[in-house]
């Protein structure tokens, strides 16, 4: 007989207190005031002696200095630790950068977002009651592209600019469906973690947002009233975003972000009624640590990049006051060829391996499995569909550090993208080996092997 489940909820404001760069552009953008609110959220469960927990932020990425922040904030809880903890992010890029060696970060503010999750998880465990666990499962396909195209000269640009007559069709795939778990306590809903597959980039400029997931959040929240909690764990995206390029809307601007998430809430508030119980199961986790090599960095590649730099010497460091764009990437303009050169050189000189820390929480024949920093969305596709097909499985990114202390964050392509073209496969926008994805998914194909073996 399995024990009876136990869950707590808690949540802090981590709005900057200090002067930073917001994160997830090319350029320093100092913070200039606040749209709305961002937060850390913690949700414990527990069934008998088994915990498990996830704490997310409205933040770019989990660092690996913010992971190991955490971890040590939270040492003295015991039941609750790296091995059956996902700590992560919505990818929010109007929020703090976290990594303080680049341009405009603050040693200040790691310290502080993980001093504020600490206190959301403690506040979580001051808070356990009873509750019952729900699945379900619903689907948008208004708001994400893959945004990597194949282009009339055969190669793959990223982000190629609305209605570019030159576009003949996306690179990928799309990951439409939204995996829903719920918790309800006395038969109302109080907890809805829902599994969404989108970049998180629709705002633009210098002011604190947590994007179109903080209005999604809100309006959810509404419909289930106060003290709820509503946690949007974010999909395998690295190749997906919010562009609709058959269009010239303005689609990076406020009303954008409150158009996807309310959106998205709205599709999910509908699915609410359909929400189907778990009934009796083992709370169970499993982790792993997955070790792969650094990005590997061909010598004609190094000599090529110290050529550029010699080349374009004159230009400005673009990352230092000025703007770089994805536009400018896609045309290869003279100061997104001096930054790619710049960050490959540094790249060459970090030959750290990346050690990622994957976390799964299983409940019943729902499950939660993470992966690092952005992945594509065909590798958490594969991990759905093929290694977690028999459950109503979630995939979430940004998750439990970057490989590495040297390393902010970066994309997770599959093996056939390189060589094709975007920006997502430089060495600047991904510092990880060429085989990574391959060994995250061996690594779930190996878990799940375990799980039901027991």
């Amino acid at each position: 007989m399995t024990g009876k489940l136990h869950y707590g909820i808690g949540r802090r404001c981590i709005n900057p207190q200090m002067p930073l760069s917001l994160a997830g552009y090319f350029n320093v953008r100092m913070w200039e005031g606040i749209l709305d609110d961002i937060e850390v959220r913690a949700l414990v469960l527990q069934q008998g002696g088994q915990h498990c927990a996830i704490i997310q932020f409205d933040l770019i990425t989990v660092s690996q200095e913010l992971a190991e922040a955490v971890y040590r904030k939270i040492a003295d809880l015991k039941v609750i630790s790296r091995v059956n903890m996902i700590i992560t992010a919505t990818h929010s890029h109007t929020a703090p950068v976290l990594r303080v060696n680049s341009p405009g970060g603050n040693p200040e503010y790691v310290p502080f977002a993980a001093e504020k999750a600490a206190e959301a998880i403690r506040e979580a465990f001051g808070s356990m009651r009873q509750g019952e666990m729900f699945g379900g499962l619903t689907r948008d396909n208004r708001f994400c592209f893959n945004r990597r195209y194949w282009m009339k000269d055969g190669s793959v640009v990223t982000n190629p600019g609305k209605l570019n007559p030159d576009i003949t069709r996306p690179e990928g795939e799309v990951d439409y469906e939204i995996p829903l778990i719920g918790i309800k306590d006395s038969g109302e809903l109080k907890v809805l973690i829902a599994n969404i597959v989108n970049h998180t980039d629709t705002i633009g400029g210098s002011k604190v947002s947590a994007d179109w997931t903080g209005f999604f959040i809100r309006s959810i929240q509404a419909t289930l009233g106060k003290g709820s909690m509503v946690i949007p764990l974010i999909g395998a995206s690295g190749n997906i975003n919010h562009f609709d390029v058959s269009t010239d809307l303005d689609q990076t601007c406020y009303r954008e972000a409150e158009r996807i998430g309310c959106g998205y809430a709205g599709t999910v508030a509908k699915a609410l009624g359909q929400l189907v119980a778990i009934g009796e199961f083992k709370l169970k986790t499993k982790n792993a640590e997955v070790v792969c090599a650094p990005r590997e960095i061909p010598a004609a590649e190094l000599a090529e990049a110290k050529l550029v730099l010699e080349k374009y010497k004159a230009i400005p460091d673009p990352t230092n006051g000025g703007t770089l764009t994805s536009e400018d990437l896609a045309r290869k303009a003279p100061a997104a060829l001096k930054f790619f050169a710049q960050s490959l050189i540094a790249l060459a000189d970090d030959p750290s391996p990346r050690v990622f820390n994957l976390v799964g929480i299983f409940l019943g024949r729902c499950c939660i499995v993470s992966l690092p920093s952005e992945p594509f969305v065909e590798i958490g596709l594969q991990i759905k569909k093929e290694i977690f097909a028999q459950y109503n499985a979630m995939v979430v990114s940004h998750s439990n550090g970057t490989g590495s202390p040297g390393v902010g964050g970066g994309y997770i392509p599959n093996a056939w993208n390189y060589g094709r073209g975007g920006y997502e496969v430089t060495p600047r926008s991904n510092p990880f080996s060429v085989t990574t994805a391959e060994h995250l998914i061996a690594a779930w194909r190996k878990i799940e092997q375990s799980v039901a073996g027991n």
